[in-house]
């Protein structure tokens, strides 16, 4: 939503947005709305036959028949269509620790991940072979006032985890809390984004999105406590173990984080700035922490509670303690 406030205060766009119309009250008043399904095909076919557009904006393709039904509905209907595709799509485990969009494409640990590549793989195969004018744009962990990133949460998302700080709980963070993470404010997202659209240096390349800031995943976290004002109380976790006793439960942590999360990376954005010059952090992590909180405290439909995901935090502290005390009752 923040490519779109952006652009709607732009009046050099005239901005459409597709969509099933659930959510309209949030569309700034002089964004244009397509209300459709972007599943049903031939709906939508039917909503756009006399229309063409300057750029198609592809948010939700997951799996390869997303990204084909796509091509059909706008081949030969617009100047430029940008895929969202994931920098989680960068070859794990990683090979070096700098990533550039040529860095490899391959994860086994995450089907997430490899329909990204395969998306990827079919629309650039129809950008080489047919001209469709494809840009691949390939974000890391972006987040809004809405959500803070954390690296383990439950299925309900991160507020349980925000609950636990506040609390003071021990709050679960996968290895040792060094590797480096890349976080990004969805405005800042949207600048490079922006730059990207209409710009024909743009077609036929992929480009990654992130921040200027890496931070470790203990820094992380301890930013998000010193805003609440509250000690942080980090219970370190082998990613392993975690995908071992949460996968089963549903939570996906080899994806997640043996997938993902759990890897060192730096991003180098090179590419991206030479021809989107304005792309930087503007909202630092400390900044972009205290404008989520106070969002999310305004908004109590924001703070959905997890209490299976705090149980399993209790067993899993509780669990590696009791081994902790038994193999030092046994050296004695």
């Amino acid at each position: 939503m923040a490519i779109v406030r952006q652009l709607a205060r732009d009046p050099s766009w005239q901005v459409w947005l597709l969509n099933r119309g659930h959510r309209n009250d949030l569309v700034p008043e002089n964004v244009k709305t397509i209300t459709a399904d972007i599943h049903n095909e031939v709906e939508v076919a039917e909503t756009i036959k006399d229309m063409t557009f300057d750029v198609v904006c592809e948010f939700i393709g997951f799996v390869p028949e997303d990204v084909e039904r796509d091509y059909r509905l706008f081949k030969g209907k617009t100047r430029q269509y940008i895929y969202t595709s994931s920098a989680s799509a960068y070859h794990k485990p990683v090979s070096d620790w700098r990533i550039t969009e040529g860095t490899a494409l391959s994860n086994p640990y995450w089907e997430y991940s490899r329909n990204k590549i395969a998306c990827e793989q079919f629309l650039m195969e129809k950008c080489q072979n047919e001209g469709f004018p494809v840009t691949i744009v390939r974000p890391s962990h972006t987040y809004d006032e809405r959500a803070l990133p954390v690296s383990a949460h439950g299925k309900k998302g991160p507020w349980q985890v925000i609950k636990r700080i506040m609390e003071e709980k021990p709050v679960l963070i996968p290895g040792d809390g060094t590797s480096l993470w890349a976080v990004t404010f969805n405005r800042d997202f949207a600048v490079g984004y922006i730059g990207l659209m209409g710009n024909r240096h743009a077609i036929g390349e992929a480009f990654q999105i992130t921040g200027d800031e890496e931070l470790t995943w203990d820094q992380i976290y301890q930013t998000i406590a010193d805003a609440l004002h509250v000690p942080l109380h980090a219970y370190h976790v082998s990613s392993d173990f975690l995908a071992a006793v949460g996968d089963p439960l549903g939570y996906d942590y080899t994806g997640g984080l043996i997938g993902d999360k759990s890897n060192a990376v730096i991003f180098d954005n090179t590419k991206l700035k030479r021809i989107v010059p304005q792309m930087k952090t503007t909202i630092p992590f400390d900044q972009g922490v205290q404008i989520c909180l106070d969002y999310v405290r305004e908004h109590p439909e924001c703070q959905v509670e997890d209490p299976e995901f705090d149980a399993f935090c209790d067993r899993v502290v509780a669990a590696l303690e009791k081994a902790k005390a038994e193999l030092l009752a046994g050296e004695k």
